[in-house]
Order: C-alpha cells, then sequence, then structure tokens
C-alpha cells in the first residue's frame, strides 16, 4: 500500500508500539491530567472558525495495519459490513511429504486468528479469563451472530500496478468496494463447512480461551494439548488442503512468490443474520492455518509415520472489502458559513473541513483577524477547539469513536502540537499525547465532547508568520498512526485538491454527530456551537 506520510522515521518507531485494537471508553482524561486554569488570562472566542461536511467517498484499503469484519448497524451512520481478503505464506519453503498417499493421513486442519485480549486471570489449572476490546457493540449482551464463511480467493493481489505510467515501479491500490476480487472467487465451496454452527452460519466472537486437546479438537474431553488466546478459530475442510497443498502440483510450494500466484489466498465474507450483527477490528497477520497430517521423513517404504504439522501465515497483501449503505446525511456542506451540525464517519464516510480568522478583506495575503491578533501584541497562552457532541443525534447509537484527530489539511499531516507532545500512556498506548487531545469526555458513559489543543499552531501562525492552513477532522483509531491512504475520488477545498486521508480514519468503523459553528443566535443549542478559543495576554 502507498502512504503519504510525514516524516515516516519518526513514525515508524512510534507505529511498531502501538495496536491496542478498537474503541475502549476513556472518560475525562482532561479532568484528571491535564490543568485547566486559566490563571486570569484574556479569552477571546470570537475570532471566526468555519466547519463544514465533506464525504470521503471510497477510500484505499489494501495492507491496512487493522481490518474490519463483521456487521455493524450503526443508526444515523447506516449500515457496515466488512469483509477480508489475504494472501498465504508457507512457514516452510518447498515442504516434503512423502508416504501420504490418502486424505485420511490429514488429521486436521484448523485455523485460528487472535483477537485484542486482555488475560484477567489465571485459574490454577492454567486457563485464562479474558476480556476483548475490539469489538462493536463492546457489551457482550448486545453482540449478535453472524454468518462467515471462509474461501479460497480467486483473486491475485498484486505488489505493483502493472498499469502505471511509470512501469512496474508503484505499488498497486485497491479500494474498499472492489468487485474484482469477489467476482473472481467462487462462494460454492465454504472451507469451514464443519458441522459445528458456531464456526460459521451463527459465528460469535467468542471471548472464551481457546483449549486444543491431544486428539486436536477445542470439544471434548482429554489431555490439555495447547491453550490459545480468544479468537478465530475454525476446523477447515481436510480434503480442500489435502488436494491443494498436500498433493500441491510440482513446484507450486517452491517458494511464497510462486505459492501466492498458485493459491492466491482467503476470502473471509461476513453477512449479517436478520439486519444484525457484530464487527471486530483485528490483526490477521498474527493468524494462522495449522495442517496436522501423517507422514514420512523419506520415500522409503519401510520408514515409520510421524505426526507432522505444516503451517500457512495470514501474510502477504490484504484488502478489506467495506460496503457501506443506508449513510446518506440529508446535508450539503456550505464552505461559505459552515455547517450546523459535523458528521464524522470512519471507514468510507464523511470528515470535516475547518477554516480559522475569516476572510482576507485586504487581499494581503494574510486574514485580517490575524493582523489583528498582531497589531494587538497578543501573547497566545493556550488555544483549543472544544467539540460538542449532538447527543440528542446520537441518540441510539451505541459505540462512540474515542478520538478524533485534527491535522494539516494542506500538507497532509499532523498539527505542530502533535510532534511537541511527548505524554505517554503505558496501559492505553492509543490515548497517547494526551494534551494534544481529540479524546472523548463522557458523563454517565454518553459523550459529551472532544478538545483538541492548538496552542502552538496558533502561536506559529501569530508569531511565526506560519501559513494558516485549512483543516481536516476525522475520526481516528489511534494518534500513534498519522500516516495516509488514497480516496478513488479526489475532492477541493477551495483551490487545494486533496487526495488522500488519514489511514486511521479508515481503520475506525464508528461515527459522531458534533455541533458546527453555524448555529443561529437564539436557538437551543447556540451555546454548544463551535469556537476557537483562544487565552491571550498583552504586554503592559
Amino acid at each position: 500500500m502507498t502512504f503519504n506520510s510525514f516524516f515516516k522515521t519518526v513514525f515508524l518507531a512510534i507505529t511498531i508500539t502501538f495496536f491496542v485494537s478498537c474503541d475502549k471508553d476513556f472518560n475525562e482524561i482532561g479532568a484528571d491530567i491535564i490543568d485547566d486554569g486559566h490563571y486570569n488570562f484574556n479569552l477571546d472566542d470570537t475570532k471566526s472558525i468555519v466547519a463544514y461536511n465533506q464525504l470521503t467517498g471510497v477510500v484505499q484499503t489494501n495492507n491496512l495495519p487493522i481490518n474490519s469484519l463483521g456487521y455493524n448497524n450503526n443508526g444515523v451512520f447506516g449500515n457496515t459490513t466488512a469483509s477480508f481478503v489475504t494472501q498465504l505464506e508457507l512457514e516452510t519453503l518447498d515442504p516434503k511429504f512423502y508416504g501420504v498417499d490418502n486424505v485420511s493421513k490429514i488429521d486436521s486442519v484448523y485455523l485460528h486468528i487472535p483477537y485484542y485480549s486482555t488475560k484477567l486471570s489465571t485459574a490454577t489449572d492454567g486457563a485464562g479469563t479474558y476480556e476483548l476490546d475490539s469489538i462493536q457493540p463492546q457489551k457482550e449482551a448486545d453482540q449478535k451472530k453472524i454468518n462467515l464463511g471462509v474461501y479460497r480467493s480467486g483473486y491475485y493481489l498484486r505488489s505493483l500496478d502493472p498499469s502505471s505510467t511509470a512501469g512496474l515501479t508503484q505499488a498497486q491500490v485497491y479500494y474498499n468496494n472492489d468487485t474484482a476480487i469477489e467476482t473472481a472467487t467462487s462462494f460454492t465451496s465454504k472451507l469451514n463447512d464443519d458441522s459445528r454452527t458456531a464456526q460459521n452460519t451463527e459465528f460469535v466472537f467468542s471471548k472464551n480461551e481457546i483449549v486444543i486437546l491431544k486428539n486436536n479438537t477445542p470439544l471434548g474431553s482429554g489431555t490439555v494439548k495447547e491453550r490459545l488466546t480468544p479468537g478465530i478459530y475454525m476446523d477447515l475442510n481436510k480434503t480442500h488442503f489435502f488436494d491443494n497443498i498436500i498433493t500441491a502440483p510440482a513446484g507450486k510450494l517452491v517458494n511464497n512468490d510462486v505459492f501466492k500466484d498458485y493459491y492466491k489466498g482467503l476470502f473471509f465474507k461476513a453477512e449479517n443474520i436478520g439486519g444484525e450483527g457484530t464487527m471486530a477490528q483485528l490483526d490477521f497477520s498474527k493468524g494462522k492455518i495449522v495442517i496436522v497430517y501423517q507422514g514420512k521423513d523419506s520415500d522409503v517404504s519401510t520408514a515409520t509415520y510421524k505426526r507432522k504439522t505444516l503451517t500457512l501465515n495470514l501474510k502477504g497483501n490484504t484488502v478489506n472489502l467495506i460496503q457501506n449503505t443506508g449513510f446518506s446525511p440529508s446535508y450539503s456542506g456550505n464552505t461559505t458559513l459552515g455547517n450546523d451540525k459535523l458528521f464524522l464517519k470512519g471507514g468510507q464516510g464523511s470528515m470535516a473541513v475547518i477554516n480559522l480568522f475569516g476572510a482576507d478583506a485586504d487581499n494581503n495575503g494574510t486574514a485580517d483577524q490575524i493582523e489583528e491578533i498582531k497589531a494587538n501584541n497578543w501573547l497566545i497562552n493556550e488555544a483549543n477547539i472544544t467539540f460538542k457532541i449532538d447527543q440528542t443525534a446520537m441518540t441510539g447509537i451505541a459505540e462512540e469513536p474515542s478520538r478524533i484527530y485534527l491535522y494539516d489539511l494542506n500538507n497532509k499531516r499532523p498539527l505542530l502540537d502533535y510532534y511537541v507532545d511527548a505524554t505517554s500512556n503505558s496501559s492505553k498506548p492509543k490515548f497517547a499525547k494526551y494534551i494534544h487531545g481529540g479524546i472523548i469526555t463522557k458523563v454517565d458513559d454518553k459523550g459529551t465532547e472532544y478538545k483538541i489543543r492548538i496552542t502552538n499552531h496558533i502561536r506559529n501562525i501569530i508569531k511565526n508568520d506560519s501559513t494558516n492552513v485549512k483543516l481536516g477532522l476525522v475520526i481516528t483509531e489511534s494518534i500513534a498512526t498519522a500516516t495516509n491512504a488514497k480516496l478513488l475520488n479526489s475532492f477541493n477545498v477551495g483551490t487545494l485538491e486533496n487526495k488522500t486521508i488519514p489511514v486511521m480514519s479508515i481503520i475506525n468503523p464508528l461515527g459522531t454527530i458534533l455541533f458546527g459553528n453555524n448555529i443561529p443566535v437564539g436557538d437551543a443549542n447556540y451555546d454548544k456551537r463551535l469556537k476557537l478559543q483562544i487565552y491571550y495576554t498583552k504586554p503592559d
């Protein structure tokens, strides 16, 4: 996947340590950690801030670090169905199979993909109790079954784009609505065809530990061979893997390039059941298929059979296929006056565009309000934008995004406040940089606001004549990664053509509704309108 990024080397070290999955509640962090006393500073909240809605359209979804799987019915934000396609890689290259002459020589084939989970306790017999934090809805009582099928993909996921005018040097891009991948796949032979419907037609994202006994099944009684963390666990069709792996045509397993071209990969197809379901965020790259078979160490007829395993890892190119239905908010972005409500949604969703400080009436290249601040010699002590959540509009929406992200839309990078904020959170890494903020504040388990501190950004504009750039506002899964993904169709912000979206907004499927700036005087929600708050002092 081709990501546009700023200071990639800085982000690489951050990204490696980050992933803890999706949206765990994190309440009122500002009240506990950041001192909001302003020491009798002057407050100005009259400066212009205009925010309007912008649909993102179709988004790039290949080789994401985290992928969604399942179904989410999220009220005003419509219904989202997420399927997933991945290549496979041989853990052992060019494996040799001796004496495997019939399908009965395969004992089992199982798939395991761990969820994001926290181990809460361990019993005396070694059994673990876990909590999941990558599921929507979060409350176990609200989670519903889905129909989940696993199939052999019929589409080869390329690494390089053969249609590029630059030749085979540009990375291939796949989008969330890529129908060719699904069209090329046959959905007649389900690999997870076990009689236990909990592994297929009535699949549940269970928090239970997976126990494998010596008879290679997680059910029944016997000696425990292995304990696996909660995750997708499926018994796969043995005949398929005997025919296509154990007795693959000569040379097809010699290396992973050849193997990927031959086998293509797996297609995880999710469907709702009766208009209900559950969605999870997963790191599929930690998944594996284990083929347990009886084989010999050589082709000598007298050699004895031994229990052997062959592992296929879920690695290589991937695509998250995400379908949104019913998300058609009745608004148009008012680029001049702004909107009264801002609709933020992850995936193929929507964002907000924000302009600060208003017009440049004298046409000298600097907004008049910026010139006014400079003329008055303000010293900027603090600057914030507080986004109030429209709780009435969010009624009935069970899951709210834990964080929103404000960025420099002109240059597709974070604001200065992002870089200078070195705060961390060891237990919840995605809530690092909490002074810069954007973390949800909750009262009685309902979101009330998000606050983003942009002090250094405003200082840089006033003091250092930095460009007053346009700002983008999106949902984010984690602030630790600030790379970008492509949009299928760009959109214009004034004279600026925007072709990308922060990748972490694609990963998070949730949405929120915020009050915008364009709320008339006398409206019941007038005091909740969007404001730029600047705390300042003036020299004596």
